[in-house]
């Protein structure tokens, strides 16, 4: 154990995900202060994340993703469910799909109204700004002035079609998802610079990495919080096989995500009481509501072949048209290499006395068995549907002691009627739009369900057997003053002191978007509770 002086710093940040970047950038950016900032994964020097339809490759990489997997789900066919995670600096904005999508205002301002205060729509939209360097320019909504690069995806005749058919089937046209409205169809942002991803390590890490007081270790994963009495005091943790400590004079700041935060919490004795002693676990505080809370967005795909050649399956079907494809973006950056998760979006009602969109369908130009897997060999287009406010509640449990031990996942997808109804009505709703005069004539077939699945029964089937996460877990370590309550609305740790998370965990409940966007604003929120 080595506790030299040289191992003090004002700040820790465990995990260099989309919100840990964020909080070594802010923090660091006075010089008075040392900011530690530690990561379980490599660098990012793997060129697929910088590529942007490289999530395709780096998603199910063991060396830059966790690489999780749930119990099985009994609502979900007894499957066990791929949950990959990022496990390199930027975390999951390394490997993730780029959509840029905040959620709806009603999301923020119902966490205020759960007892949030500081977390309502106007409180946050200035964070989320903040953030931004949008490329359509300043606006009330947008910003230019921070490091992440928000883009706009070029227009395509496939996409065209498929948005004007939206609309014929009633949805509005919405060319701002993060506007004054959410609701419409229209074009994904994402976030990409000049054809590039930008991840929080390239956005906010590599220019605070210039400071000298900013220190980063890579490879270096947190065993435990160190506590003196209830204060947390340090962070254990593993490098190169070797057992570090490292001292806080300020604070600490788990950024791990909803899967590793909760994790680490219980290793160092902050969890369910009964739950840690199961594990021989010493208990700092008995937080019942550790691991628990799990949401997450489930998605069911509907799969096209289209009867034009206009999919990225046909723009990279040879090996000549692979690698005209890579020239394309190494002298460009443009073509089928700069395909994100989601082309043009829709977010929409299913049922006319809702508020705000309970769905989000993510339509893309190509098509695959499963993502991350070989595209197929025809002519194909995705267009997903994932339900926004899921009913359904999971939970994260530890398997063992052991740090490098998986937590145990158990998600409880379509766990509720409603969470059932919600899928059924929205595959439907799919396949109306695909049914409209602006895109069936370029339909040849609808490769999944397929034809022959007609009744809600099949079609229910269908989406129990072959949905999967659309990789959003959040709530697991959730801000409130419930009991339940891990955390204050300030993001400080109930129980202790010294202590916050900052990452999707603390989300009281899912914002009805892809998760990443307010990941990057919940960074930037704690930053500023923090420095005052």
């Amino acid at each position: 154990m080595t506790n030299s002086h040289m191992d003090t710093y004002d700040f820790i940040v465990v995990g260099a995900g989309s919100a840990g970047c964020v909080l070594a950038n802010r923090l660091s950016a006075d010089a008075a202060r040392r900011v530690l900032l530690l990561e379980a994964g490599p660098r990012d020097r793997n060129p697929w994340i910088h590529i942007p339809v490289g999530y395709y490759r780096t998603m199910f990489n063991p060396k830059i993703s966790w690489g999780y997997e749930t119990e099985p789900v009994a609502e979900a066919g007894g499957r066990r469910i791929k949950w990959p995670r990022g496990k390199v600096l930027g975390g999951c904005s390394s490997i993730n799909g780029l959509v840029y999508a905040r959620g709806q205002h009603q999301d923020f301002d119902h966490w205020r109204q759960l007892g949030n205060a500081g977390w309502s729509w106007d409180d946050v939209l200035p964070y989320f700004r903040k953030s931004q360097n949008q490329i359509r320019g300043a606006s009330d909504h947008h910003g230019t002035e921070g490091p992440l690069g928000v883009a706009d995806l070029p227009e395509h005749p496939l996409c065209e079609r498929y948005i004007e058919a939206a609309v014929q089937a009633g949805i509005p046209r919405n060319d701002d998802f993060n506007g004054a409205e959410q609701e419409g169809v229209g074009y994904f942002q994402v976030t990409s610079r000049g054809g590039r991803r930008s991840s929080t390590a390239v956005a906010f890490l590599r220019p605070a990495e210039k400071r000298g007081n900013l220190r980063v270790v890579t490879n270096a994963l947190a065993s435990r919080v160190l506590f003196d009495g209830s204060r947390a005091v340090g962070v254990a943790y593993r490098h190169n096989s070797q057992d570090i400590e490292a001292r806080a004079r300020a604070e600490i700041v788990l950024c791990g995500g909803a899967l590793n935060s909760p994790q680490l919490l219980m290793l160092s004795g902050i969890g369910p009481a009964a739950h840690l002693k199961e594990h021989g676990l010493a208990v700092v505080a008995d937080s019942p509501g550790v691991g628990e809370n799990l949401q997450d967005h489930y998605q069911a795909r509907n799969v096209y072949e289209c009867t034009q050649r206009w999919t990225v399956n046909d723009e990279v079907r040879s090996p000549w048209r692979k690698l005209a494809a890579g020239l394309e973006w190494l002298l460009f950056r443009t073509g089928p290499l700069t395909v994100s998760a989601g082309h043009v979006g829709v977010f929409a009602r299913t049922r006319p006395e809702l508020d705000s969109p309970d769905v989000q369908f993510h339509f893309i130009r190509f098509s695959a068995e499963a993502p991350g897997q070989g595209l197929h060999p025809f002519s194909g287009f995705t267009a997903s549907v994932c339900q926004l406010r899921p009913e359904s509640r999971g939970h994260l449990r530890l398997q063992s002691q052991d740090p490098e031990a998986r937590p145990l996942i158990q998600p409880n997808y379509l766990a509720t009627a409603g969470d059932c109804q919600t899928m059924l009505n929205g595959m439907k709703l799919a396949r109306t739009i695909i049914g409209m005069p602006a895109i069936a004539p370029h339909v040849r077939r609808e490769v999944y369900p397929g034809s022959e699945v007609q009744s809600d029964e099949q079609l229910l089937e269908y989406i129990r057997a072959t949905g999967s996460t659309i990789f959003h877990p959040s709530g697991t370590c959730k801000m409130g003053s419930d009991p339940m309550a891990v955390i204050d609305e300030r993001l400080r740790v109930r129980g202790v002191q010294g202590l916050r998370v900052a990452d999707a965990s603390i989300m009281p409940t899912l914002v009805s978007a892809n998760t990443n966007a307010a990941c990057i604003m919940i960074g930037e929120k704690a930053a500023d509770e923090m420095l005052q």
